[in-house]
């Protein structure tokens, strides 16, 4: 058993703990094509990594600009959500973001109720995947290094609710396991998916975190499970790609937001308020438009229907993309988008009889078109 974590990532100890396996020393990525290839052909997308996407000089400089304009809307999502953490469960709360996409989410978290609450609870990054479950032995590490606590799971956002199902399986069944409850609602800062009761936001909005891969994520891989590198008493794994250092801006991005929140505190008290009073049902309303845009589309599977401006994002900077739905094709949280389907040659199609910003529809192997 993993003891101790491996000392992974760019970010502080202070802001998180990595529970994962570190496994730069292996080769585990494939070209794009191949690996879809793969993972279409049944092996499970878990078990390699995409060749990380570099982004070009043009497309950085949408992401700063990105940055600059969302902060604060991000600041305010994260607050909310941060409020509604601590009311309702308190300084015994322990953070556990899934990664990697939550990691930078559960640090801002984190900062917000440093800041305004003058806490600094624990928070880890553990590893989450899709029909394979949860980490178990990083939830056991986390119950005995604190005995008693709450664990609040965090992630970026929800597209049509894989993760948020995946996660309360694998609650239901640590239950079942180990005779310990664990809370399966999903902190979030953006719930287009309805997905969720605690949220910052139901609006499909652009999280700048979206528009980069590792280099926004504290150059961490996404997650592995290979039963050859995994031992039973392992956590999942991750590499960390300190080749990356120079284009590292995780830290930079979570700067940019944490100074946004001396401003937007009391708006986010009061948004906080509002949506406890009334948080909607997670009645995973995204599910329908996705069965429809997975018939209309002849689609195979549903895992090849990506919603939300965050889960288009990563089709586009990792997967093999077919064609992108849009909403609104002017809308100002799709221009790095735009930019990244001209860059790959992917159709962009006007649909705006959807309640996401769009969709991103990965190409089945072997297909021309």
């Amino acid at each position: 058993m993993n003891k101790t974590a491996d000392k992974l990532g760019s970010y502080s100890k202070d802001d998180v703990i990595f529970l994962l396996k570190d496994l730069s020393g292996y080769s585990l990525e494939g070209s794009i094509e191949q690996r879809e290839k793969n993972i279409q052909s049944g092996q499970h997308y878990s078990e390699t990594l995409p060749i990380e996407y570099q982004p070009p000089e043009k497309y950085l400089s949408l992401f700063w600009e990105t940055l600059d304009v969302y902060k604060r809307k991000t600041a305010l999502s994260t607050g909310a959500v941060s409020e509604q953490i601590w009311k309702q469960k308190g300084k015994n709360t322990v953070l556990v973001s899934l990664a990697r996409a939550g990691t930078p989410v559960g640090i801002l978290i984190k900062r917000y109720l440093s800041e305004v609450y003058g806490v600094s609870l624990p928070h880890y990054s553990i590893s989450i995947i899709r029909d394979r479950g949860i980490d178990e032995n990083a939830i056991k590490h986390i119950l005995n290094s604190h005995p008693g606590c709450e664990i609040q799971f965090v992630d970026g956002w929800t597209g049509k609710g894989a993760i948020s199902i995946e996660l309360t399986k694998a609650c239901r069944q640590f239950q079942e396991t180990y005779g310990v409850i664990l809370d399966d609602t999903l902190a979030v800062l953006a719930d287009p998916g309805y997905c969720t009761t605690l949220y910052g936001t139901r609006e499909d909005f652009l999280i700048p975190s979206a528009c980069l891969n590792s280099t926004v994520s504290g150059l961490v891989s996404r997650t592995v499970l290979n039963k050859s590198l995994i031992g039973p008493e392992d956590f999942h794994g991750a590499k960390y790609y300190s080749e990356l250092e120079e284009a590292d801006v995780s830290n930079q991005y979570l700067s940019a937001v944490a100074d946004e929140f001396p401003a937007i505190k009391q708006e986010a008290a009061e948004l906080a308020k509002r949506i406890m009073d009334n948080p909607g049902k997670a009645s995973f309303k995204g599910m329908e438009e996705i069965q429809r845009i997975q018939e209309e589309f002849n689609i195979e599977s549903i895992n090849f229907v990506k919603p939300g401006v965050g889960e288009t994002t990563r089709v586009l900077l990792r997967r093999l993309p077919w064609k992108i739905l849009m909403k609104d094709p002017e809308s100002p949280y799709v221009g790095h988008i735009v930019m990244l389907a001209r860059e790959r040659n992917v159709e962009v199609i006007h649909y705006p009889d959807m309640s996401y910003t769009c969709c991103g529809l990965i190409k089945k192997t072997g297909e021309k078109s």
